[in-house]
């Protein structure tokens, strides 16, 4: 029962699916971070899901890729848009760390965070049309989505918090930091191994890309905010999502290279 409420926590907290509204406390909330990925996993199946009702109606791909960029905000609830929205005005600022914390806490939407929002969907929309969405490509995009909350989970137990209130800290207060830790890690771990064994060298870009902008957040919260809130992890996974993406893309286009056909037929790229 404990297990279930746990999943109910994170999905009631991290994406806008009906699910039943469990007390926080916390014995549900130790592993709650533990729980979070499976809100990628349904991002995930739901891409899948897309494509292959497209696939059978022979729709444009424009149509394909508008659903892939809309369907992770449809079931998040742009949660982690509003924490990427939010450091963007921050970081945009130059302020010391103490007003850039300021800044995340106001409710209004600055120039800065409505630029690069727009970036965003401007640039994630391209990306999903220009990716060749066969089953290849399908799955790592749906290990992407979970590996990315898997190591947003890891972080909220292992990076320094910025201050002792939020949502961040209320999670990483009640986690059993030292498991979540080990069994995030673990899930990584497995996931990098999932995402080469399915998309080679596409999968490999993708995982080191994560791993790069894993440690790009550290630095940039220690540095620029004295540590992580609730605001930056949400900018963390959309950065993930996107540059993973980019890695996707990037090595499809470069299997269709002349030069790359010996990779190509080795089954590298």
């Amino acid at each position: 029962m404990t297990a279930l409420e746990t999943i109910a926590v994170a999905f009631a907290m991290f994406s806008a699916i009906p699910c039943p509204q469990p007390v926080w406390t916390q014995k549900n909330m130790r592993y709650c971070m533990c729980a979070f990925p499976l809100v990628g996993a349904v991002c995930g199946l739901l891409c899948g899901g897309w494509a292959a009702l497209l696939g059978t109606l022979h729709a444009p791909d424009l149509l394909l890729a508008g659903g892939i960029c809309l369907i992770p905000v449809l079931v998040t609830g742009g949660i982690h848009l509003d924490g990427f929205a939010d450091t963007s005005d921050a970081l945009a600022s130059c302020a010391p760390p103490e007003k850039k914390r300021e800044i995340l806490q106001d409710p209004r939407c600055g120039a800065f965070a409505v630029i690069r929002l727009c970036a965003w969907f401007l640039a994630d929309f391209v990306l999903c049309a220009v990716v060749r969405w066969d089953a290849r490509a399908l799955v790592c995009l749906g290990l992407a989505f979970v590996l990315e909350r898997c190591l947003s989970g890891w972080a909220i137990a292992s990076f320094p918090m910025a201050k002792n209130t939020g949502l961040a800290h209320t999670f990483a207060a009640a986690a059993d930091k030292k498991r979540v830790r080990m069994v995030l890690a673990i899930f990584s771990a497995a996931l990098v191994l999932a995402l080469v064994a399915v998309g080679r060298a596409a999968g490999l870009a993708m995982a080191v890309t994560a791993g790069v902008v894993l440690l790009l957040y550290r630095r940039t919260a220690v540095k620029q905010f004295g540590g992580i809130t609730g605001d930056l992890a949400g900018w963390f996974l959309q950065r993930a999502e996107l540059f993973m993406l980019a890695a996707l893309a990037a090595v499809q286009l470069l299997a269709a290279q002349p030069w790359a056909a010996q990779l190509t037929e080795g089954g590298w790229l």
